[in-house]
């Protein structure tokens, strides 16, 4: 007989302490001017990265991104380019190219290097079905960048 390995998901608890979700909060908290969300738990403020699959099917195919999606994925590119920064040591730019039809691009550089490129589409259905799934999808991006930074150091630090 064989004996299945399960693997447990990790809990809620402690996902938020992965350190990708830890500094798209801090992005998130710092854009709180005014005290709107000092009150809010971590994970209320995470739910509008949720986007379950009942609620990916009531969006339309295609549609426009409104501004405060724009603004969350924005939000996400700057929190993979301040880990990759933390991590790195070298200061890392991210920049969004959207058309208005919700097509584009984000690329983050570090120096004169791409540490991250990533073409977009659909971004008004932009979300992941789970906390797990947000936190895969930012450390495997960080987790790119960094090697590209540590690849090609003498590109990345100069500027």
């Amino acid at each position: 007989m064989t004996a299945e390995a399960t693997v447990e998901a990790p809990s809620e608890e402690a996902l938020l302490q992965d350190p990708f979700i830890r500094e798209l909060i801090k992005q998130i908290r710092a854009q709180d001017t005014h005290g709107t969300w000092e009150g809010k738990s971590d994970a209320k403020l995470l739910e509008p990265y949720i986007l379950t699959a009942e609620q990916r099917r009531a969006l339309p195919i295609m549609g426009d991104p409104d501004p405060e999606t724009l603004w969350r994925l924005e939000l996400f590119h700057n929190a993979v380019g301040l880990s990759i920064e933390r991590a790195t040591g070298c200061m890392v730019s991210p920049m969004m190219k959207m058309s208005h039809e919700g097509f584009g691009r984000a690329v983050l550089t570090a120096g004169r290097l791409i540490v991250v490129n990533r073409h977009l589409r659909d971004v008004h259905r932009f979300g992941y079905p789970s906390l797990a799934k947000l936190a895969e999808a930012g450390r495997k991006l960080v987790d790119e960048g960094i090697g590209m930074v540590q690849s090609y150091s003498e590109v990345a630090t100069y500027g």
